[in-house]
């Protein structure tokens, strides 16, 4: 099972201004076009700016639909011991990009952030 990543499809509208791309998003997607193979080793799913955003929902619950976010899959073992995911719907994940960035890096055994 692979981990899961979700992040905001780009060009969206927020109150009438846009297109726009997601701040947060764009460092995780700089890491994957760093390293490409992170690509095949995770989902990565692109989702769309209004919420409710569904398949969050589904999976972490209502009061979860940040993004980007990171799902571990179950039972994984997290490779840097000072990260800490948090949790909800038993599920263990990352809802930060510095968290996900790091958590990527080590698990995969990558460059960190300079």
């Amino acid at each position: 099972m692979k981990d899961e990543l979700y992040l905001l499809r780009p060009g969206f509208y927020n109150a009438g201004v846009g297109p726009l791309y997601c701040g947060d998003s764009l460092p995780v997607e700089g890491l994957l076009s760093f390293f490409p193979q992170l690509r095949v080793l995770l989902d990565v799913h692109y989702l769309d700016f209004p919420r409710p955003r569904a398949a969050l929902v589904k999976i972490l619950g209502e009061a979860h639909q940040g993004i980007p976010v990171l799902i571990l899959a179950d039972g994984r073992e997290i490779a840097d011991e000072d990260l800490t995911p948090k949790e909800a719907n038993g599920k263990r994940f990352f809802a930060d990009e510095r968290s996900i960035r790091r958590y990527l890096s080590a698990q995969h055994k990558l460059p960190e952030a300079g």
